[in-house]
């Protein structure tokens, strides 16, 4: 089972404009609301896939009710713990490209956290992986990945981390199977240089691997024994929003199978499913008829010793 952990869940709203003007009013095509946030982004689409998956985290008042309901209507498997907070609202303007507005999140106290992190422990007992992603609320210490990552370790259960800021830099130190920032998390982690540099000084502070989404320009794998770059076949337009919450679900997916992960396959894999998710107008959605050929497409890319 793929595990996937989201401290600040959501209930997104998706405008759908034919273009976004400053400072003018814009008559929306369409509206989509559904429960959101990173790691249940992730969860969609690896439920799309047929993988088993279970959605856990921190959700409170009438939109952590809309999230819980949403999922379950979804059929996606949840076991959330409560906070006394209401959950936040994203809000995500599409006209071609995407303008999103995140809401910081309901406090969680001490003790909403160390109820959390027992039901954390119980859950990652029949986890093979686990997915830590997006941000922290407000009232978690910046180390909570770290110790969500040591807890799922202890368990026996292989992590994912795709954080930003002190929760990534901190996160690190815990030894994640695969830390996945993009490239501006990159950047504010391991300070500015070329990616691979920046990536191989992550790597150092302690994962097993280093996944750098890089938009347009494709992924770049680096791990101790080379590393691997992969790019889509083509520049698409659509919504970029749930890009890098595909690439996670790919890698969670390749970090399930049992033995060494094949890194060119799965970077192959994760660039066409990040390539499906553009052109979908919501977050956690891929099209499975372009991911298949995108997949056609991608070649899986060739490794180059480390530097």
């Amino acid at each position: 089972m793929i595990l996937t952990v989201t401290l600040n869940a959501a209930l997104d709203v998706t405008y759908e404009v034919d273009g976004l003007v400053p400072n003018s009013s814009h008559r929306v095509r369409a509206v989509h609301q559904r429960a959101g946030g990173k790691g249940v982004n992730v969860a969609r689409v690896l439920a799309s896939l047929d993988a088993e998956v279970l959605v856990t985290g921190l959700i409170g008042g009438g939109a952590g009710a809309e999230i819980a309901e949403d999922l379950s209507r979804a059929g996606i498997p949840a076991r959330f713990g409560a906070i006394e907070g209401t959950s936040r609202r994203t809000v995500t303007v599409v006209s071609g490209d995407a303008t999103v507005f995140n809401e910081p999140g309901p406090a969680v106290t001490a003790e909403e956290w160390r109820r959390f992190r027992g039901l954390f422990r119980e859950l990652c007992r029949d986890a093979r992986v686990v997915v830590l992603s997006g941000s922290l609320p407000p009232g978690l210490a910046p180390d909570a990945y770290a110790e969500l990552t040591e807890d799922a370790r202890t368990e026996g259960a292989r992590v994912l981390l795709d954080a930003d800021h002190e929760a990534l830099r901190l996160g690190l130190a815990a030894r994640p199977d695969i830390a996945k920032p993009n490239a501006a998390e990159l950047a504010r982690a391991a300070g500015p240089g070329p990616v691979e540099e920046a990536a191989r000084r992550l790597l150092a502070a302690g994962p097993a691997a280093v996944v750098v989404s890089r938009g347009p320009d494709g992924l770049l794998g680096v791990t101790p024994d080379g590393s691997w770059a992969v790019r889509p076949p083509r520049r698409l337009s659509g919504n970029p929003t749930g890009a890098g919450d595909a690439v996670a679900a790919a890698l969670a997916r390749a970090l399930h199978s049992p033995g060494p992960l094949d890194w060119p396959g799965a970077l192959a894999d994760a660039a066409a499913m990040s390539a499906a998710a553009v052109l979908s107008p919501v977050a956690g959605d891929i099209d499975p008829s372009a991911y298949r050929a995108f997949l056609q497409e991608i070649a899986c890319p060739s490794p180059q010793p480390p530097r």
